[in-house]
């Protein structure tokens, strides 16, 4: 397995209006993030949210991908995720933010999809039926893999056209592209996931173990791919939880059971509409319902839903995902009742003494699968006019002949 942080501009409370508050989380989670870059951690996935105040306040996470590329050598960066509705992002605009993260990464961009987090943010972008959002999700994710490779890209499709013959630019670095994802929120989504050829961004609010049959369709259908929606096939299954990761093993405990955790839950729960939840979800504002006994948190420990202890019992604990068939363990930063401080202990701690163990191999899986990549279409698609000009500038990187 590879691990990964979440970042997602989480700011709860009264802080999240007040700019130097909010501020100062931003700078928090970049520093964590390069932290991340020292000890093993493979994957940095960057929330991409609107108007979901205290939930999150990355709502531009291009601009800090950057800067936190240009700060890391060895740290893959990636969207959880880039809306794909052409009402909330031109799918230009998406195939060219893409391929120039991809160039300003050094290939260490990792494209997450999906349709957006609920009504709410949607509505933002004036979209008002969430459910519109799926298609629109089907038809993006199939041309932007094109715009990638074609020079004279055209089409006309049901929720965007390019009407004339266009070369979108860059086009992503070297050989292949930026893998592709999607967010999972819903069973059906894993197996369209797995038949795609992509890798699944899961997110684990239940047992571990419940999870199990959702990973195994998704490994199901992308066996059976044969033709994947980009170059290559990108065969991962990350999933998200948290941890809580610390030398003192009675602190790490002390603040699972603390007050207010759960609060980050009841603001998903609240906007994220297009996931199911259960009937007795805690849905915010209501309090968060808090581990009340050491006994009653073994018991979520045991099932699986958390993290939590000494750096050796995390990683005995770490065992279940492999079980149910994860590829990528990814927790959200900074976790609940942790002070900064803590946060980048955990960070050290955890990728020096428990990363090791589960990840053998120094390369990502994302770079060993785009190795694979195979075009798929040509570079032109229409008859080429052959129009050249008499001479270009002298310290041009390729003369004309």
């Amino acid at each position: 397995m590879e691990f990964g942080l979440f970042l997602n501009g989480y700011l709860p409370g009264p802080a999240s209006r007040d700019t130097n508050c909010e501020h100062t989380m931003l700078m928090r989670e970049i520093e964590a993030a390069i932290h991340a870059d020292g000890f093993n951690w493979k994957y940095l996935w960057f929330g991409e949210h609107h108007a979901l105040t205290e939930y999150s306040h990355m709502s531009a996470p291009e601009a800090v991908m950057g800067y936190v590329a240009n700060a890391t050598e060895r740290i893959h960066i990636g969207t959880a995720i880039m809306n794909l509705s052409p009402r909330a992002n031109n799918p230009v605009r998406g195939a060219e933010r893409v391929a120039m993260l991809d160039h300003v990464t050094g290939q260490r961009f990792e494209w997450g999809t999906g349709r957006g987090a609920g009504s709410h943010e949607i509505a933002s972008f004036n979209i008002l039926d969430k459910d519109s959002t799926k298609a629109e999700w089907e038809e993006v994710i199939q041309q932007i893999p094109r715009m990638w490779e074609e020079r004279d890209y055209q089409y006309d499709g049901v929720s965007f056209s390019v009407p004339t013959p266009h070369n979108v630019l860059p086009k992503p670095w070297g050989k292949g592209h930026p893998p592709i994802w999607v967010a999972c929120g819903n069973p059906a989504t894993f197996s369209r996931a797995g038949e795609l050829g992509i890798g699944a961004i899961a997110f684990n609010f239940e047992p571990i173990h419940n999870l199990k049959g959702r990973c195994a369709s998704y490994k199901e259908a992308i066996a059976n791919c044969t033709e994947p929606v980009g170059q290559y096939m990108n065969d991962n299954i990350m999933m998200t939880n948290a941890v809580l990761c610390l030398s003192d093993r009675d602190r790490a405990r002390e603040i699972a059971m603390s007050e207010g955790r759960g609060y980050l839950q009841s603001m998903v729960h609240l906007y994220h509409d297009t996931m199911p939840k259960k009937d007795d979800a805690i849905v915010w504002p209501s309090r968060p319902r808090q581990i009340p006994s050491e006994e009653i948190l073994d018991k979520v420990i045991d099932s699986g839903m958390m993290l939590c202890g000494s750096p050796d019992e995390v990683a005995e604990q770490l065992a279940r995902y492999e079980e149910v068939g994860c590829d990528q363990v990814v927790f959200g930063i900074p976790s609940e009742g942790m002070e900064h401080e803590e946060l980048l202990e955990m960070i050290e701690l955890f990728g020096s003494k428990v990363i090791p163990q589960f990840d053998k191999d120094p390369v990502h899986s994302t770079t060993r699968y785009r190795e694979q990549a195979v075009r798929k279409y040509p570079d032109f698609t229409f008859p080429v006019t052959d129009l050249k000009p008499e001479v270009i500038p002298l310290n041009a990187l390729l003369p004309l002949d």
